[in-house]
């Protein structure tokens, strides 16, 4: 264990406990990181007396800066290239109405009992004379190699007092491929509720550390198996269930969601593709309708999928910003592609989908491309194989066309200037019918024939040329 505490911070730490005459040890996810020969920047400092004073004394020694919390009674520095927080040996209780403990002085096994899970409740010692020695009273290390998690003290106590824990649990699950206990999962369904006293930002701060995990749908089916997705994200949770009428049914949209989501993530670590991936079929239960002679159908789920994104996001407590709107722009063109790679593939189709889809178009053939989900291989391939020949089109058409990020070669100020006429209808439609001759391939997307095609299409509004543009 002294090996791995060879960084130069935990001998410094250890001098000035020795000089300070206090105790003190590195606890959580610093020490669970060690046991899984995973890199951990972040070390957590329990000190059996004032945290604060004790990171004030180690920053002097070390020659940097320290920042104090007061009403958090922590401290905060970085050295090298670790950040180190000090917080000193504590006990908690709650009350029933608020997540902020009441916090007292405490002992070493205190603050091990206050800790969320046993994995993160070990503790090394750098006191000088027994540096390096591991505490372990909850079994962490045992419960590491079993790859499970549970809790210190009794789960329900645990996630009562501290309802975001059970957010943390499921991420810690995704992230490490731990399975949950069941006394925890029991514990956390019945309290599932106590999480409305989290705040929203909290609560989606997890949730994207759930998304940008290895295989996002470990941490999904915790969510919805325990109730927590139906208090996070309701929409999502509507996605499940498959309808049968006359014995026709139609795929379970919430499975196929975390398919698509795992599939993305095979080539992205985008946290703004993942929900890409999550939304792209959210409003296929507000769009269902079952057609006699056709089946299942979901028209239009695309458009008003987009249309939902912007209240998701707000909902959720996400940016409402560019990344937003790329998701919304993702979820409206995912349909394009797919319909493409079914069909003869035209130049006109191409222009339009760069067009539209401009600098995301990468983004968008990712998309598209986990949204393959089908068991039948033969169809699996022969879409792949398609996809791949709508991205050779997209690649020669864009080369020849220059139509990603498309700025008209015409503007509206161009043609008010040409015809000596003020903004009006006549503007938008000579900038419209442009802009459709270019997509059809009628004129290339260059100045000089646009020029002429907007003198052509003055003529037929009976505008007259006054003045030559170039």
């Amino acid at each position: 264990m002294k090996q791995q505490l060879s960084h130069p911070v935990f001998k410094i730490i250890s001098k000035v406990a020795t000089q300070l005459n206090v105790e003190c040890f590195v606890i959580g996810g610093f020490v669970r990181d060690i046991f899984l020969s995973r890199l951990s920047k972040d070390v957590d400092i329990v000190v059996l007396g004032n945290g604060p004073d004790f990171a004030s004394a180690v920053a002097k020694e070390l020659n940097v800066q320290v920042n104090i919390f007061k009403s958090f009674g922590t401290a905060m520095l970085k050295y090298q290239d670790l950040e180190v927080e000090f917080v000193g040996a504590r006990k908690e209780s709650y009350r029933i109405d608020s997540r902020k403990p009441i916090v007292e002085d405490g002992t070493l096994e205190d603050d091990q009992k206050r800790r969320d899970f046993t994995v993160n409740a070990m503790a090394i010692h750098l006191s000088d004379d027994k540096f390096g020695e591991l505490i372990d009273p909850f079994d962490g290390v045992q419960h590491l190699q079993e790859k499970i998690l549970l809790t210190p003290l009794n789960p329900e106590e645990t996630f009562s007092d501290d309802p975001l824990r059970m957010m943390r649990a499921i991420r810690f699950a995704a992230q490490l491929d731990f399975k949950i206990s069941e006394d925890a999962l029991k514990a956390i369904e019945k309290n599932k509720t106590r999480l409305r006293i989290v705040s929203k930002e909290r609560i989606t701060d997890e949730l994207n550390k759930i998304i940008l995990s290895p295989i996002p749908s470990i941490g999904f089916n915790y969510l919805f198996d325990t109730g927590l997705l139906k208090e996070v994200f309701p929409q999502m949770c509507d996605l499940y269930g498959v309808d049968i009428i006359n014995g026709k049914g139609h795929k379970d949209n919430f499975y196929h969601t975390l398919e698509v989501l795992d599939n993305i993530c095979k080539t992205t670590d985008d946290l703004w593709l993942r929900w890409a991936a999550i939304l792209h079929d959210i409003a296929k239960p507000a769009t269902k309708r079952f057609e006699k002679n056709h089946g299942w159908t979901f028209h239009g789920h695309e458009d008003k999928g987009a249309r939902m994104v912007p209240r998701i996001f707000a909902q959720l407590k996400l940016p409402l910003n560019e990344k937003m709107k790329l998701v919304q722009k993702l979820v409206l063109l995912h349909l394009r592609p797919i319909v493409l790679a079914q069909d003869v593939v035209t130049d006109s189709a191409v222009r339009r989908l760069l067009f539209e889809a401009g600098e995301d178009i990468d983004a968008l053939m990712q998309l598209c491309n986990a949204d393959v989900t089908t068991k039948n291989e033969y169809k699996k391939t022969k879409y792949r194989s398609n996809f791949e020949l709508v991205k050779q089109k997209i690649k020669d058409v864009e080369e020849r066309d220059q139509l990603r990020n498309w700025q008209p070669p015409i503007t509206g100020e161009d043609i008010m200037k040409a015809f000596d006429i003020k903004a009006g209808r006549e503007i938008g439609v000579i900038k419209n019918q442009i802009r459709e001759a270019i997509l059809e391939g009628e004129i290339k997307n260059d100045r000089k024939e646009a020029i002429d095609l907007m003198v052509n299409l003055g003529k037929n509004l009976n505008l007259e040329l006054a003045n030559h543009i170039n």
